[in-house]
C-alpha cells in the first residue's frame, strides 16, 4: 500500500540541535541516524548562512535541503527532486527559492542611519571576522564562514532599548524587516523561517504525492517564532540564556525540560511516538 502521508523535521541550529554555548550535536547523533534510516529528513531552518550551514551538514551527513538566514532562501540539492520546483533558479549545486532581496540593499539601508545612530550599532559585515568572533565566540574559521551572508545582515544593538525601537522603525521604512533572535536582530527583507517552512513542505507533498505532510519545528528563540506557529507540531527546546519564545498557538506545542540538543532529543521522542505510524515513509 503507498504511503498517504511523509513526516518532517524542521529545526533551528544554535541552541536547538547545537548546544547554546558550545555548539555541538553529540546528543542528538544517535536519533539522527535513526530518522536517517526511517527516511524522515531533518532540515535545517536557521539564521546561519549557506556556507555554514553546508559545514554543518557535512558534520552531519545531512543530505536534505536546507533553509538560510531566517527564511530568506531555500536550498535544495539539485536532482534532490525528480524535477526542479517552480520559482526555483540553478545556482551552481543547487535549486534556490529565493525570498529576499540581497545584502547589499541592507548594508546600504543601515548606512545610511550610521550619522543618526553612532555609535548605537554593530554589524557583521563592518565589524569584520574579528569583531564577529568577540560578539559570538566563534574560531576565526566560522567567523568567516558567518561573515559571508547573501540575503541578510545581522546588527548587535549597542545603545539602550527605547532608541532600538526609533532604530527598528527606521529601517522598516527603508524596506527591510528586522527580527531580533537569541543575540542578533537580522535585517532583510519580507521573509521568515515560517514562509519559507510551508513554501518547502508543499514541495514535499507534490513530490512525495501525499495527501498529507506530518511536521515538527524545533526552535529556541525568537526569530524562530514564524517557524514555530507554521509547523504541525512546535518543539520549544529550553535555553540556558532565555525564556522559551513565546507562542500565539496553544495546540500540539511540546516544551523540553532539557536545554539545547538534549531537549531536542527528548521532543523529538515524543513526535515521533504520537505520529508513528504504518504507512511507509517516502524517499526522495
Amino acid at each position: 500500500m503507498s504511503a498517504t502521508r511523509g513526516r518532517l523535521v524542521f529545526t533551528d541550529l544554535d541552541g536547538s540541535l547545537l548546544d547554546h554555548h558550545t555548539y555541538s550535536f553529540a546528543p542528538a547523533m544517535e536519533l539522527l541516524a535513526e530518522l536517517d534510516a526511517a527516511a524522515v529528513p531533518v532540515i535545517a531552518n536557521s539564521s546561519k548562512t549557506r556556507v555554514e550551514i553546508e559545514s554543518i551538514r557535512a558534520d552531519l551527513g545531512n543530505g536534505h535541503p536546507f533553509i538560510v538566514e531566517n527564511g530568506a532562501a531555500v536550498f535544495i540539492p539539485r536532482g534532490y527532486f525528480s524535477a526542479a520546483p517552480p520559482g526555483t533558479i540553478s545556482r551552481g549545486d543547487y535549486w534556490v527559492y529565493e525570498m529576499s532581496g540581497g545584502r547589499q540593499r541592507w548594508l546600504d539601508a543601515l548606512q545610511h542611519l550610521q550619522a543618526r545612530f553612532a555609535g548605537e550599532f554593530d554589524h557583521f559585515y563592518r565589524a569584520g571576522p574579528e569583531g564577529i568572533m568577540s560578539m559570538t565566540g566563534l574560531d576565526a574559521a566560522a567567523a568567516e564562514l558567518a561573515n559571508q551572508r547573501e540575503y541578510s545582515e545581522p546588527v548587535q544593538w549597542l545603545g539602550e532599548a527605547a532608541r532600538k525601537q526609533a532604530f527598528v522603525a527606521a529601517l522598516e521604512a527603508l524596506g527591510a524587516r528586522t527580527l531580533q533572535g537569541g543575540r542578533f536582530l537580522t535585517v532583510a527583507g519580507e521573509c521568515d523561517k515560517g514562509r519559507a517552512l510551508a513554501w518547502l513542505r508543499n514541495v514535499y507533498r507534490a513530490a512525495w504525492g501525499v495527501e498529507e505532510v506530518v511536521d515538527i519545528a524545533a526552535g529556541d528563540s525568537g526569530n524562530d517564532v514564524a517557524m514555530l506557529e507554521a509547523a504541525g507540531t512546535a518543539l520549544l527546546i529550553r535555553s540556558p540564556v532565555h525564556d522559551y519564545p513565546v507562542l500565539q498557538r496553544s495546540d500540539h506545542v511540546l516544551r523540553s525540560t532539557q536545554c539545547g540538543p538534549d531537549g531536542w532529543v527528548e521532543g523529538i521522542r515524543q513526535w515521533l511516538a504520537v505520529t508513528a505510524t504504518d504507512n511507509h515513509e517516502h524517499r526522495t
